[in-house]
């Protein structure tokens, strides 16, 4: 198969297409023919090694954690999926890699693909989704009659957090770009503030929910909107020591991050305000619901733009230049 493999660490690195060995497929793995990947921030940050002190990968690697397609081949041990189901996908950390034509997965991972979404749209779902689910479901239980504040609305979570949290029944505040106004209140936006021209902090106030994505700075500001007992959550960082000791870093790194953050967890303790960070974690059951809101056309998807497998280069310089409303995904298999 060909792949996409990064051979050393660097903001200025390209990954280089090369010929690779098919993926071992484990009892409990399912192949999956990539019909298509999307792309993330998170992959330009590994590939600038902005992440190697949390996750640790050898060179050489194929990056991609987004994916869908045809599962080749099932595992011994897996029983809920079958070979010809189309699925999607964000493989387990360890175990990325869907710059390629094919991926192994552990089946715990995966999820059937929405029928209602192409393999492209499809592609740009799992890890924004899986994020903005784990955020306003799993750790803040947004409630109906709730006011959340999601920054960089047309950002790939933001796009699904504006939809998940208006389905929960929050009021539901985004900072965009004037230019994206109309796409976000079409999302559901019931507040939406430019950025460019206008002060979050003066025309919000009484906030349950901020959802940060975007630097520090606002991250601080942020506060100013939140009443006590509030939850900030970042996306962006500066990660707390909850999320050290749950990725098991060892005694250094857990003091490092300590240090790093101990600013905002101050100011926000010292507002009554819960402050923490998310880094989502690969779930097919939540993929599953997910996909089933898809169906139900409670949440749609925004594609920006599908580059062809060949240019998995332009595609990462493209999400580095901050500019994409939505995902944007390449297409393996045509």
């Amino acid at each position: 198969m060909r792949g996409f493999v990064l051979d050393r660490y660097g903001k200025t690195e390209t990954l280089r297409l090369r010929d690779l060995p098919l993926p071992v497929v484990g009892d409990h793995d399912v192949l999956i023919e990539v019909h298509a990947a999307g792309l993330n921030p998170l992959d330009a940050k590994i590939r600038d090694g902005a992440f190697k002190p949390i996750l640790p990968y050898k060179t050489p690697l194929v990056l991609g954690h987004d994916v869908s397609g045809s599962i080749a081949r099932v595992g011994k041990a897996v029983q809920r999926f079958k070979a010809g189901d189309a699925v999607f996908s964000r493989p387990r950390d360890g175990r990325i890699g869907t710059f390629a034509e094919f991926i192994a997965v552990h089946q715990d991972d995966v999820a059937l693909k929405p029928a209602n979404l192409s393999m492209e749209d499809a592609a740009g779902v799992p890890l924004t989704a899986l994020t903005a689910w784990q955020i306003l479901v799993d750790r803040a239980d947004v409630k109906p009659g709730q006011k959340v504040l999601i920054h960089g609305g047309t950002g790939g979570v933001g796009i699904f957090a504006i939809q998940l949290a208006k389905h929960l029944g929050a009021t539901v505040a985004t900072t965009v770009s004037a230019s994206s106004a109309d796409l976000v209140r079409a999302l559901g936006a019931d507040v939406v503030v430019d950025y460019r021209s206008d002060d979050f902090t003066k025309v919000l106030s009484g906030y349950d929910l901020v959802l940060n994505s975007l630097d520090g700075a606002t991250l601080e500001r942020s506060l100013d909107v939140l009443k006590p007992g509030d939850k900030l959550i970042s996306i962006s960082g500066p990660p707390d020591p909850a999320f050290a000791k749950a990725q098991g870093l060892n005694w250094v790194l857990r003091q490092v991050l300590a240090l790093t953050s101990r600013k905002i967890r101050a100011k926000a303790t010292a507002r009554g305000v819960d402050y923490s960070f998310l880094f989502m974690k690969p779930d097919g059951a939540q993929l599953a619901r997910i996909a089933g809101l898809i169906e139900a056309g409670d949440i749609r998807t925004v594609t920006d733009r599908v580059f062809p497998f060949e240019a998995v280069n332009d595609a990462l310089a493209y999400v580095d230049t901050g500019r994409a409303k939505g995902k944007v995904v390449v297409s393996v298999k045509t």
